[in-house]
């Protein structure tokens, strides 16, 4: 019998739970074959910006097949890609002057680890062979990727094949191992990766971050200071610096880019998932003239960076990405958000601040998450196996919403037209779901 096997998912679970099949989604509502609604608290897995079956979006679509589906990206190029640099240039740091592109979020993070590497062979410090990067770090599934992840979960299995990377201890300030709170903190914990960085310095071309957030590791939410500590070492051992910005792009954090919390300037980011406000895959690497002349010589000198995919620069992506930057461009999006966000956090804080089994409750932008624990006083988590979050979220469908776990942390992270009235109804949805597993 064909059977689909689907992602991130114990395919024996669907015994029990039938999948849920989707018949059409307008704004933020999913709408299944049974006549249900459910309210996308996820933005489908962290992708969708401006709703789905948004007209603009629609249009730009329809509007490019018309003329340009897809061409070779090697040796021809075409209008959408062209205004897609030049938009892209207006909001991205001001050194990453040349652009890669590419079709997801784990191809950016291998063409990124790729081209450091390759840098460094092309101007001779052949020692440069490691990355760095933190534990609960999140950078995508295919080998380079999860080689400079720090997250077992996802990476144990593939242990023996992947290249030997270093992994650092990373900021947690619920658990901060210094004993410190978010308000007396001072990034003691870059210590760690700071002796990493100075004891093998020689050996390391790049260290690869999640900026401000870590999404799939728990929705670590870590001080700026943190970052400009890494990029001033980074930048004084020679050492490039990624910032992954695949899921804190493009307003997630309240800014454009999570690393204007820091006001720093990395020498590689790599941008995906809200690129296409979800519509479509696709992928950007940024990096600086420096990186960018290393490759440029003589055909013969054999120092051009060889990666390629068929889909690199897909036309049909590309005008929808160019859409979704005009939105923000033209209707002042990180601006209106704030009354949004702000609003759903106060919603959740009512709900949720003074609940038993409610450890910490986090935001920045338009993330919110709420870590579930077993005890409150010592943060010790429930047993896993037990599956709180997943039966939070098992229950949450029930009363139309869509707040998919990550273990035991329910989090908001809705896309950005939800308005007020659907926020009140997330929230208390989450809430009652919460009441009914807890009271379990």
């Amino acid at each position: 019998m064909i059977q689909i096997w689907h992602p991130c998912t114990q395919m024996k679970d669907h015994e029990k739970y039938p999948l849920i099949k989707i018949k059409n989604a307008r704004g933020v509502y999913l709408y299944d074959f049974n006549g249900n609604s459910y309210i996308d608290g996820i933005s489908s897995w962290w992708v969708n910006l401006f709703g789905h079956s948004n007209e603009r979006l629609n249009r730009a679509i329809s509007n490019q097949i018309a003329s340009l589906e897809q061409i070779i990206f090697a040796g021809f190029t075409h209008e959408k890609a062209l205004e897609l640099a030049k938009l892209l240039s207006e909001v991205v740091p001001d050194n990453l002057s040349k652009m890669f592109f590419a079709e997801t979020g784990s191809s950016a993070v291998e063409i990124s680890i790729k081209m450091s590497y390759h840098y460094f062979q092309n101007i001779g410090q052949r020692k440069r062979k490691k990355f760095v990067s933190l534990k609960n770090g999140y950078h995508g599934e295919t080998i380079g990727a999860l080689s400079v992840s720090g997250e077992d979960l996802y990476k144990k299995a593939y242990k023996s094949i992947l290249p030997k990377n270093i992994v650092s201890f990373s900021p947690d300030c619920y658990r901060c191992k210094f004993g410190h709170s978010r308000e007396s903190c001072n990034t003691e914990c870059f210590s760690d990766i700071e002796k990493i960085l100075i004891s093998n310095g020689e050996k390391i071309c790049a260290v690869i971050v999640e900026p401000i957030v870590q999404f799939a590791g728990g929705f670590k939410i870590y001080p700026p200071e943190y970052l400009v500590k890494l990029r001033n070492l980074t930048s004084k051992l020679g050492i490039h610096l990624i910032l992954d910005e695949i899921a804190t792009g493009f307003g997630r954090t309240g800014k454009m880019f999570a690393c204007e919390w820091a006001d720093i300037k990395p020498d590689f980011m790599c941008l995906s998932k809200g690129i296409t406000s979800g519509y479509l895959p696709l992928s950007v690497v940024l990096t600086t003239d420096e990186v960018y002349r290393a490759f440029y010589d003589d055909y013969t000198t054999l120092k051009a960076f060889l990666h390629s995919h068929s889909y690199n620069g897909n036309a049909i992506s590309s005008a929808v990405a160019v859409e979704t930057l005009k939105i923000f461009k033209e209707e002042n999006v990180l601006e209106k958000n704030k009354e949004k966000y702000k609003y759903m956090r106060n919603l959740i804080e009512n709900k949720f601040c003074e609940l038993q089994h409610v450890g910490e409750i986090r935001h920045i932008g338009f993330i919110s998450a709420v870590e579930i624990v077993e005890n409150k006083k010592t943060k010790k988590p429930f047993n896993w196996k037990k599956r709180t979050g997943f039966n939070i979220y098992r229950e949450a469908l029930k009363r139309g919403v869509l707040l998919r776990n990550l273990g035991d942390i329910i989090y908001f992270l809705p896309p950005y037209i939800i308005e007020p009235h659907q926020i009140e109804f997330l929230v208390k949805a989450a809430h009652q779901s919460y009441l009914e597993v807890l009271k379990k």
